[in-house]
């Protein structure tokens, strides 16, 4: 039976190397924002698609979507037509993209600060869920940006609007929170 363990062990091991959790890093991501997550956030409560899904349905969470989005090209041509690519999202949520960035222009840090204020009701001890998509480090740099500004119920959900919709919830189309700056 000794043996049976070990050959069984010895299978598993290239697959249990790819199943090792990705450490917590002590900054933000920086570079390579869709890859593994770390399964925990420092001051964050790290929330399975389920918890969310509870939490949305007690409406007692704000729920911020941090997915950034591509900016108007600048040299278009004259009557070309940009259209944005639509955000289905969580019903509700507010969506205030490209605020997950490893360092934010002064804009964008100043649109997320006073948005995480309007949403909250300049509460701290509001809850709120921050999310993007599956492995994406911009909601965990979002959550872990909201923890160090003194938010006290900041929720990072993981999974994000991949797992939300693989598990049947509805999905709505959202439009950016006002005040967005120009791509910097």
């Amino acid at each position: 039976m000794t043996r049976l363990w070990a050959v069984v062990l010895c299978a598993a091991h290239p697959w249990m190397a790819f199943a090792q959790s990705v450490p917590e890093p002590a900054g933000y991501r920086h570079d390579q924002y869709r890859g593994p997550v770390p399964e925990t956030l420092a001051g964050a409560a790290v929330i399975s698609d389920e918890e969310a899904h509870a939490l949305w349905q007690s409406g007692a969470a704000v729920f911020v979507d941090v997915l950034p989005r591509a900016p108007k090209p600048e040299n278009l041509p004259e009557g070309t037509v940009w259209r944005q690519k639509p955000r289905h999202s969580i019903p509700g949520a507010i969506w205030m993209p490209n605020v997950g960035y490893g360092k934010l222009a002064a804009a964008y840090e100043s649109y997320y600060r006073s948005g995480l204020t309007q949403v909250t009701g300049g509460r701290p001890d509001q809850p709120v869920v921050i999310f993007c998509l599956a492995e994406c480090w911009m909601s965990w740099n979002a959550a872990k940006r909201a923890v160090s500004w003194g938010y006290t119920a900041v929720s990072w959900y993981p999974e994000g609007t991949d797992g939300w919709a693989f598990m049947g919830f509805d999905t709505e189309s959202l439009v950016p929170m006002p005040g967005e700056p120009r791509a910097n």
